[in-house]
């Protein structure tokens, strides 16, 4: 499964409780740090003085808990409450607990937090990540201050003053958005392949693509070529499937975007989102990650200037492959040992000797998914492989953010593959393609 998370939350004949917000404390700001993996952001937050990890996103409104990893936590209140989002099947069961105490950072917290809690395994995320992460929170985070993100020193400031923050976006881009149903909206131009056209489009952090675009809400929509059928990611739903191209254009206020990559999901993925009114897709972390960007709720603006990775190319994982992180293992790693001596001579020789070990928790991962006709797929790779190394260096050395960079490296780059299928160790070799480049 790609690092694509992409979830649109519906809470269904619930009652929201309107005391549920985030206030700083004693403080005009708070500082908070964050850890950036393939355009996601992802920070520290404790609740019920539990510490936890959460996807930071936009693109939801309601704080949800999906995982705990064995931690335990007191939650009261609890009613039946059902999700509905992106993907295949109508709905998810869950739970709402209120009344509970959230923290984030030093001083940014919350007296009554709101938590829905979903007890579905199978949307657990930290595999496709490749670090634990317990839920994800969104609205409540922006709605009472303006938050600034910085991608480069991955920092997320929250202000309780205004003269600071105006000093701070002094030389930033000023942009209008709109915040419908508690998300960020925003026109921005896309030129599929000559033409121009403002587009309504969400500003989702939690989706990990450039661009999104819903051929079925778009008039006359033709896709772009070449193109591929791909996996897109996973809602509360379950597993979103589509197209993958590139455009000519991307327009957001002055800026323009040349040939990034762009997802299209197929009607069934999307049938069951509550769109807002002219929304014809989203704008994802790998545009946003390109700036130093500032959301405003209250006053329905936010802020951009770019920074040192705005012209970097889009790059696609070229290989096929998708994987997950099964977990950790305990590996021996020596410990080499220096001794020193006098030689006949008196000259001082060091000798190194391997005369001590430990054992470490390193990770073990697998291949989650083969998208057809890719370099991986003709080469023989499949589904639940078991990864050992690549290009002569051990996986159990590496992150799933690191094996994922390797795919999308450069075109031509020759993969090198040991894996383990039913307990035999097979080697695979293949090319990496761009299997979507614009033409023009």
């Amino acid at each position: 499964m790609k690092l694509r998370i992409i979830i649109s939350l519906l809470i269904v004949s619930i009652f929201i409780n309107a005391q549920n917000n985030f206030e700083i404390k004693d403080a005009k700001k708070v500082v908070i740090p964050f850890k950036l993996i393939n355009n996601l952001i992802f920070i520290p937050v404790t609740i019920n003085g539990v510490e936890l990890t959460f996807l930071l996103d936009t693109g939801v409104v309601e704080t949800t808990i999906f995982s705990l990893d064995n931690k335990e936590m007191q939650l009261s209140s609890m009613e039946k409450a059902r999700f509905s989002g992106l993907g295949g099947t109508k709905v998810i069961d869950g739970f709402k607990s209120d009344h509970n105490i959230g923290k984030i950072g030093k001083n940014y917290i919350n007296d009554s937090l709101l938590l829905y809690v979903i007890l579905d395994e199978e949307f657990n995320i930290s595999p496709h990540v490749g670090i634990p992460v317990n839920g994800i929170i969104g609205y409540h985070f922006f709605k009472n201050h303006p938050v600034l993100i910085d991608y480069i020193s991955k920092k997320i400031t929250v202000y309780n003053d205004e003269n600071l923050f105006k000093k701070r976006i002094k030389n930033c881009n000023e942009l209008e958005i709109s915040i419908e149903k508690d998300k960020p909206y925003i026109i921005a131009g896309v030129e599929m392949t000559n033409e121009k056209k403002d587009s309504k489009l969400l500003i989702d952090l939690g989706n990990s693509d450039p661009i999104w675009l819903f051929p079925t809400l778009i008039k006359d929509f033709v896709y772009n070529r070449p193109n591929i059928e791909d996996y897109l990611g996973r809602g509360f739903n379950g597993d979103i499937y589509g197209k993958r191209s590139r455009i000519h254009n991307f327009y957001l206020g002055n800026y323009k975007f040349s040939k990034p990559l762009t997802a299209m999901p197929d009607e069934f993925s999307i049938q069951h989102i509550n769109l807002v009114k002219d929304r014809k897709g989203s704008i994802g972390g790998d545009i946003m990650s390109r700036f130093t960007v500032a959301f405003d709720y209250r006053k329905e603006k936010i802020y951009l200037r770019k920074n040192r990775n705005f012209d970097h190319p889009f790059y696609f994982n070229m290989s096929g492959l998708d994987f997950k992180q099964d977990g950790m293992q305990w590996e021996k790693d020596y410990i080499t040992l220096e001794t020193n001596s006098k030689n006949k001579f008196g000259e001082i020789q060091t000798f190194n000797s391997n005369l001590q070990y430990k054992f470490i928790l390193k990770p073990l991962f697998s291949i989650a998914g083969v998208r057809k006709d890719s370099p991986a797929y003709k080469a023989g790779l499949m589904k639940d492989d078991q990864l050992i190394s690549i290009n002569g260096k051990k996986t159990v050395d590496m992150t799933l953010h690191k094996i994922i960079e390797m795919m999308k490296s450069e075109e031509g780059k020759i993969i090198k593959m040991i894996i383990t299928r039913k307990g035999l160790q097979r080697e695979f070799s293949f090319v990496l393609e761009d299997p979507i480049p614009y033409q023009e």
